[in-house]
């Protein structure tokens, strides 16, 4: 039996726990952080999908992910989010 630590509130599952977000290094270039930010979100968009039963980037259209993003709480993605998010059901395969 594992012994609660400073982190566990007790009330949600540990599945449900957020991780502590570190802020991203200072000195890149502005397209450097937009890249990035869109790689996590798609990541997220991505998990979300393959959660739901979408296995197959054919079935993924844009209207089907920005209805994800509705029902997860993120801002509806743009086209190209949409399509990195369709590779990444794609290649995880």
């Amino acid at each position: 039996m594992r012994k609660p630590s400073q982190t566990d509130s007790g009330t949600e599952p540990a599945a449900k726990q957020i991780p502590l977000k570190k802020p991203l290094p200072a000195g890149q270039p502005r397209d450097w952080y937009v890249t990035h930010n869109r790689r996590l979100k798609a990541m997220r968009l991505a998990i979300a999908l393959l959660d739901s039963g979408v296995y197959h980037p054919a079935t993924a259209d844009n209207r089907r992910i920005r209805a994800m993003a509705d029902r997860v709480g993120i801002h509806p993605p743009s086209d190209t989010t949409c399509r990195m998010v369709r590779a990444l059901i794609r290649y995880g395969r």
